[in-house]
């Protein structure tokens, strides 16, 4: 038990952190609310009026949010081959290559049927 002793102080250190920053945020910050903090945000655009029980919402949002995630995935994944590149072997240079190769098909057949078009 002794060993996990350093491990769940940190983690009590850290969610007494977070509980006590929330609180302190909530107790300290301004209580003025008006009609722009309370409106829905969509990247800096004037928002448009929704439809009673809401309306729709362009998926190009989404969109560009997954083509984000999915750069930075590809960063996640590609950041240790980088690191590590001396010490692999050609399998390993060939898997990451099909792993790219994979990604590039799948950005290219977006980009051609117009999926990046922001009009």
């Amino acid at each position: 038990m002794t060993e996990y002793t350093p491990v769940l102080a940190l983690g009590a250190l850290a969610a007494g952190f977070a509980v006590i920053s929330i609180v302190a945020g909530s107790l300290t910050g301004p209580k003025r609310y008006n009609r722009a903090k309370l409106d829905r945000y969509e990247s800096g655009i004037e928002p448009s009026p929704l439809p009673e029980g809401g309306g729709k919402i362009s998926i190009k949002y989404f969109f560009t949010a997954m083509m984000f995630i999915i750069f930075d995935i590809e960063i996640v994944f590609l950041y240790p081959f980088a690191v590590a590149f001396d010490q692999l072997s050609w399998f390993a240079f060939f898997a990451v290559m099909l792993f790219l190769l994979n990604i590039t098909i799948a950005y290219v057949y977006e980009w051609r049927r117009g999926g990046m078009e922001w009009t």
